[in-house]
């Protein structure tokens, strides 16, 4: 059974907590999503990048060294607000799952 589609909103709401802290381009939130146990392509996160930026949550630019460039995302007003919302209601979620053990 492929479940990963119950993940979506996780992957969201964890690209939404590092672009609260710090600007993240896209390679290295493959890589940390990865150490979490998420296995996405380029081609799966950047249509969420581009979605939660299109909503209003992130704010792109694109950062120049040389002749390359980066596009750096970093959480809005809009998104700050949208997590600090979404961690009560995935506190009070994540107590019902657990409240068995």
């Amino acid at each position: 059974m492929n479940d990963r589609d119950l993940y979506a909103g996780l992957i969201r709401l964890h690209v939404l907590h590092h672009a609260s802290r710090e600007p993240l381009y896209g390679k290295a939130m493959i890589e940390e999503l990865g150490r979490h146990g998420y296995k996405l392509s380029p081609g799966t996160l950047y249509p969420i990048l581009h979605g939660l930026e299109n909503k209003g949550y992130l704010k792109s630019t694109l950062e120049r060294s040389g002749r390359s460039g980066r596009r750096m995302y970093r959480a809005t007003v809009t998104g700050r607000r949208a997590l600090a919302s979404a961690k009560h209601k995935v506190r009070e979620l994540f107590s019902e799952l657990f409240e068995e053990i």
